[in-house]
């Protein structure tokens, strides 16, 4: 990189900026701000070390972008045609939130969850979800050992970093409440004691909305805890092609993916995205949107506060994987479907009418006027100077 890579900063600012930036894309673990922790003698010197820091964020978001895409592309190694899907889950990943997938059979939901857990490094658990299973079969339980004499606990599947919940509306709601501490509180309590889950710690659960026999619906506080509701849908004709093509090359079903980051640089991936700048009109737009589910003649019941924070934090995700730091209006449109359509009910008469909540998702979104256009790059560092140069009195 160029010595002149600090943005008009002067001499020192510019060589603090770039060995700053070399040292995030060098290590992603990082700490930026470490990195620029020279001693500060002067209002010159604070200024240069303040550039450093801006530049080392900036790399770091780039470095996101820059593992977030090499994840994006591995999976789709296997799930073609796919990627707007595959984008949405990791943004989900990157948010530290859970994912409901809800869509017909042999779709890939469960080959997508296996290939995140593959290509993140992430250690991985299944549970097939059937009527007769016990909470204990997701928690765990204590086992009885006879040479002790004492009871030994005995972890159950969701003591782990990924964990896929397959067919998860089968379970009676005794067992799918079992996962409702674990999901919220990243935390696990049996007989009495509590066991914190190891971080990062996701569920991806599927669904089929076909089959209602045999079936129990999932409460709207359990829907209300995964961050995001997605559906998958069947290939287009020339991706299906695609995948036949692809099978008929590698000669086997099985395909091994590459792992791309670990469960540390995952960490660190969602560390950086609480970094990405959200402006006073963004955070109002957000709020605007979510209230005006609320207040929908169609709707009996909108989304919560809950709702607002799932925007906000998906959106942070989105920018930082466009190599961003700071959120613009369309990062808000492009999640506003899959992180609210499930949190609202509508009135039983709107069924009739075969509008779903996505169509009143899209309906808010037209409604709500969109913040005016202005350079939030130049709004954010305006309120990092006058955070930095507060006038005297």
């Amino acid at each position: 990189m160029s010595d002149n890579d600090g943005r008009g900063a002067g001499d020192a600012g510019a060589r603090y900026s770039r060995e700053a930036r070399e040292a995030v894309v060098r290590d992603p673990g990082v700490d930026a701000a470490r990195v620029a922790g020279a001693p500060v003698h002067d209002a010159g010197r604070a200024a240069d070390a303040a550039r450093m820091v801006d530049a080392a964020r900036a790399a770091e978001v780039e470095r996101l972008a820059e593992l977030g895409g090499k994840v994006v592309d591995e999976i789709g190694r296997v799930v073609v045609g796919k990627k707007p899907v595959i984008e949405l889950i990791l943004l989900a990943l990157l948010s530290d939130g859970h994912v409901l997938i809800e869509d017909l059979p042999g779709l890939a939901k469960t080959l997508m969850a296996r290939s995140f857990a593959q290509v993140v490094g992430l250690r991985f658990a299944r549970i097939q979800f059937t009527p007769d299973l016990m909470p204990s079969d997701v928690t765990g339980a204590g086992i009885y050992d006879q040479r002790s004499g004492d009871f030994t606990f005995r972890p159950g599947p969701v003591f782990t970093n990924l964990l896929l919940g397959d067919e998860i509306n089968r379970a009676p709601a005794k067992t799918q409440a079992a996962l409702l501490e674990a999901m919220q509180e990243r935390q696990v309590t049996v007989e009495g004691t509590t066991r914190q889950l190891e971080p990062p710690f996701l569920v991806l659960a599927t669904q089929n909305p076909i089959e209602a026999e045999g079936t129990y619906p999932l409460p709207e506080a359990q829907l209300d805890r995964f961050l995001i509701r997605i559906s998958v849908g069947h290939p287009e004709r020339d991706h299906e092609i695609e995948m036949l093509q692809r099978r008929a090359d590698r000669r086997s079903d099985d395909l091994e993916l590459d792992e791309v980051i670990d469960a540390d640089t995952l960490r660190w991936m969602q560390h950086v995205t609480e970094d990405v700048y959200v402006s006073p009109g963004i955070s109002a737009y957000i709020v605007d949107l979510v209230a005006a589910t609320r207040s929908s003649s169609l709707v009996q019941v909108g989304a919560s506060p809950r709702g607002s924070l799932a925007l906000f934090k998906l959106a942070r995700s989105r920018a930082a994987m466009a190599g961003r730091d700071f959120v613009i209006p369309e990062d808000i449109k492009a999640v506003a479907v899959p992180a609210l359509s499930h949190r609202i009910m509508l009135k039983p008469e709107v069924w009739v009418q075969r509008i779903r909540t996505e169509d009143l998702v899209r309906r808010v979104l037209d409604s709500v006027p969109t913040p005016p256009a202005e350079d939030a790059a130049a709004v954010r560092d305006s309120v990092r100077n006058s955070v930095r140069n507060p006038v005297s009195k």
